[in-house]
């Protein structure tokens, strides 16, 4: 290799994408990469251990797979004597002793993370060559494009400018099956029977690269929540792929229909479990696309659960990430219902009476995983109805979910979740009673609460809280129009109840169903 270094290409934790527009021109006679891994990372908030081992090991198996391929990487691991604890400090060490002539980046997923980088190009007076990031369907610009001039940002047109211009799922200009999306063919319970046999969920056991990681993870946070006693996630291209040809081949076909549905001690059902591979960048949403579109067509899969599952990558992947990179910075603060309470010790722990969200906080903090609507309807409605601060519950989401990066946690969190952005992402607060998770699973049926109460010793306090909701913010939610029906049943509600459920709330509030 020359003296001169002509570009130093910076490969992050979340990009490890060998096709990365930063190393479309990579040159090993002249170029060479940096990765690091830093405690900042995994300490600006309280990143569980699942989180960390993932990140950590998948970087280690990547750098490995570059090195194998004759790229010069300079990699300094977490516990290096001389690691300095930021990725900006490290940056800049590495620029004092290789002397690039150019940096050069794929985009990043974090804001915070561009912002601390770009500095410390400016601080060492280098070029700083930001790329746009290809793995995805379209460009942040194509996405502001889309949002210029518009009142209102709704999830549902711009999938519907996605599918026209890539083709996916369409015929002759139309959808596949004369309609856009399948909603409410997947919206099923499991119903008193259960989820039956489940396929087994596809899990590697750690390599030794892993169990490295795995020690030096509860060693160096060992204060973190979770555990790593059952660690299996994908870490490496080939195990991504495995993952996505199992979920295919075993359930995607059902994942539609229940896609929705929970039960209790069933953690995997029928989902993909590939949201962590993807936002790593071990695989490429155009594959996983096409591989399930190629189910439908070969017929393995129905049209509901194939288009529901493209919309989750296709749509939402794509939508999320336009909000987060055209509303940042400001988007993090936001706070439209002035939501200030605390968020429950018992998200650090599960321990809780109410059985829903005991078992999706075990789940997650033994897993680092749980799905969708047990994050939306269940460990994400519970503080949304107690009105807490959402940077709160941004900051958890962030720390305990193995698949959370920034730019697609935030605006899940803030704006799906908890209303936090007055309705820029969403077009309405999802809000319900416990009567909602009483539907879609079997968590009531071993609770001491009664869904169907929102007073009394045995009420639920989803449904106390839900009921309180509307009362508080009846003024705000009158103005949208999604929300009248609901608004009509608070108003027959007679005095004494409506006392007695702020009353409720008000304990719940100060910690009376926090153990």
């Amino acid at each position: 290799m020359s003296t001169a270094l002509r570009h130093l290409v910076l490969i992050l934790g979340d990009q490890l994408d060998e096709n990365a527009s930063a190393l479309s021109d990579f040159d090993p006679q002249q170029d060479a990469i940096w990765m690091a891994e830093v405690a900042e990372e995994s300490t600006h908030i309280s990143s569980s251990k699942q989180r960390c081992v993932v990140f950590l090991s998948a970087m280690r198996h990547f750098c490995e797979r570059l090195r194998s391929k004759g790229f010069l990487v300079h990699y300094t691991r977490l516990d290096d004597p001389h690691n300095t604890g930021t990725l900006a400090r490290e940056l800049a060490r590495v620029i004092a002793i290789t002397s690039p002539k150019v940096l050069v980046l794929t985009a990043p997923g974090d804001w915070r993370v561009l912002r601390d980088l770009r500095a410390a190009a400016q601080q060492c007076e280098l070029p700083f060559e930001l790329r746009d990031d290809t793995h995805f369907f379209s460009t942040v610009r194509d996405f502001a494009q889309h949002a210029s001039g518009r009142k209102q940002l709704r999830l549902e047109y711009f999938y519907r400018e996605l599918r026209q211009k890539t083709g996916i799922l369409m015929e002759g200009g139309k959808p596949v099956g004369g309609q856009w999306n399948f909603d409410e063919d997947n919206r099923s319970s499991f119903g008193k029977e259960g989820p039956g046999a489940v396929p087994k969920p596809t899990r590697f056991e750690p390599d030794a690269i892993t169990h490295d990681v795995i020690a030096l993870v509860n060693e160096r946070f060992a204060s973190h929540p979770g555990s790593v006693a059952h660690f299996g996630w994908p870490l490496t291209r080939e195990q991504a792929l495995q993952t996505l040809a199992e979920f295919i081949a075993q359930r995607l076909p059902r994942f539609g229909q229940y896609q929705d549905a929970m039960w209790n001690g069933e953690v995997w059902l029928y989902h993909s479990h590939l949201a962590s591979a993807l936002n790593l960048k071990l695989l490429n949403p155009r594959e996983v696309v096409s591989a399930a579109e190629d189910a439908f067509r070969q017929g393995h899969a129905p049209l509901p659960a194939v288009e529901g599952f493209i919309r989750q990558i296709l749509g939402w992947r794509e939508y999320v990430r336009g909000i987060y990179w055209t509303q940042m910075p400001e988007y993090a603060q936001r706070n439209a219902l002035a939501a200030h309470a605390p968020l429950p010790d018992f998200y650090w722990s599960g321990e809780t009476e109410m059985a829903c969200l005991r078992d999706a906080i075990r789940q997650t903090l033994e897993h680092g995983y749980a799905h969708h609507i047990q994050r939306l309807m269940v460990t994400g409605l519970y503080p949304l109805l107690l009105g807490v601060e959402p940077q709160q519950v941004h900051e958890w989401y962030l720390g305990v979910y193995v698949d959370a990066v920034e730019w697609v946690e935030l605006p899940n969190t803030l704006g799906m979740s908890q209303f936090a952005d007055g309705g820029v992402m969403a077009s309405k607060p999802y809000v319900a009673s416990g009567k909602y998770i009483d539907r879609m699973s079997n968590y009531c049926k071993g609770c001491r609460f009664n869904p169907a109460l929102a007073t009394g010793d045995t009420a639920c306090p989803f449904t106390t809280l839900y009921w309180d909701f509307l009362m508080r913010h009846v003024d705000l939610l009158a103005k949208n129009p999604r929300m009248l029906l609901q608004l009509k049943n608070v108003q027959r509600l007679g005095v004494e109840q409506r006392e007695a459920i702020a009353e409720k709330a008000r304990v719940l509030g100060r910690g009376g169903c926090q153990r």
